[in-house]
């Protein structure tokens, strides 16, 4: 074999070798360290903030930190308490309706049992009873295999429920420990965010250097995009909402659509999780009118969304609309909910490697031009 194709090939080995080192090196250190993955990410999302506090405000850096952090969480612990007391309204309006609603509900099955489903017992009895023996006995055999597997089904349910139940609640603490480890670490890496940015700025070399900036800067965009685009099809989703309900002069029209905004981040559920049952229910109990109504909010919820997802997504992370939805779609396929974040953030990767010639000098190391990392 020719020796040029030969040494290509070590290269080649030897790529695929670190990088494959590299991930699982990564993934390894990231399961034991993840506070302070969570903290860097923090840190890094504060800055600005931080920046603004010392610069502007002539703050020691330590306290525009605490600063920052209790502006951060401040915020975030009082929309939290207005979607809470929002929702503690709506639920004592529903405390007070519910149970009006469920003797109508109530009503409506004793009718539908006694008008349609007793008649149509009668009638699969007398059938029944004109089978023979062997008929009869089949037909007993396999209601009877039927209902063993659905009760099987729901033990087997009921008990993974139970079992679940301390390693819930052994989460708890869990949680709090990495939140009290994550707060900490960063006061101390936004602290000294500048020193350690330099400390890595010179044990790096100036190649990597450059294309690690390059990643941060489109990391940086592009996670605020997203996180931009996804307030953005909140918001839309609940101004659609709240203006439907007013239409049609539903009671905590404001209420019913915050939630429905807040749900509409869950994937494949969505706003579904409101509006499928409320809809059912209404038709149930005979107001088709708000039925139809709720229906055709909800198609227009849904359909806004899945046009208006990967159009803006695109626009506030700069990338392909048709690469970002298979992104979205792939990183949830893999990962779940994680995924609709992690998707387009390795997109984003990809695209800034590719941007930064990272992938070109890495096939000219293989191939053995001049241009080598």
């Amino acid at each position: 074999m020719n020796p040029i194709y030969i040494y290509r090939l070590v290269r080649l080995f030897f790529v695929v070798g670190i990088v494959a080192l590299s991930t699982a090196t990564l993934y390894y250190t990231a399961s034991v360290t993840y506070p302070f993955i969570i903290a860097l990410v923090i840190a890094f999302l504060i800055n600005p903030l931080v920046d603004f506090f010392e610069k502007k405000a002539r703050m020691p850096r330590a306290l525009a930190v605490i600063l920052s952090l209790i502006l951060i969480i401040g915020v975030f612990v009082g929309l939290i308490t207005l979607l809470v007391a929002e929702i503690v309204s709506g639920a004592n309006y529903l405390a007070n309706v519910v149970p009006r609603h469920l003797e109508t509900l109530i009503d409506y099955m004793e009718q539908f049992i006694g008008t349609q489903i007793l008649p149509m017992y009668h009638k699969f009895s007398a059938l029944f009873n004109n089978l023979d023996a062997g008929q009869q006995d089949t037909i007993m055999s396999n209601i009877e295999s039927v209902g063993k597997k659905i009760a099987t089904t729901v033990g087997a349910f009921i008990q993974n429920f139970f079992h679940n139940i301390p390693v819930i609640i052994g989460w708890f603490p869990n949680v709090a420990t990495v939140l009290i480890f994550s707060l900490l670490a960063t006061f101390f890496i936004s602290k000294d965010w500048y020193r350690l940015k330099g400390f890595a700025g010179r044990i790096a070399p100036s190649k990597v250097k450059e294309s690690i900036s390059k990643i941060f800067a489109d990391l940086k965009r592009a996670l605020f995009g997203f996180i931009k685009a996804q307030l953005t099809l909140i918001s839309i989703t609940t101004i659609i909402v709240l203006i439907g309900l007013l239409v049609l002069r539903v009671d905590y029209a404001i209420t019913i659509a915050l939630v429905a905004g807040f749900v509409d981040i869950l994937p494949y559920l969505g706003t579904g999780a409101v509006f499928v049952p409320w809809i059912i229910y209404e038709a149930v109990t005979g107001d088709m009118n708000i039925a139809i109504g709720l229906g055709v909010l909800y198609i227009v919820v849904l359909v806004q969304r899945q046009i208006m997802e990967p159009k803006i997504l695109s626009s506030s992370i700069g990338l392909d609309p048709l690469a970002t939805l298979i992104s979205l779609f792939v990183g949830f396929k893999l990962i779940g909910f994680l995924g609709l974040i992690a998707g387009p953030v390795t997109l984003v990767i990809i695209n800034t490697l590719q941007r930064s010639n990272v992938f070109k000098d890495l096939w000219n190391f293989i191939m053995g031009k001049k241009e080598e990392l």
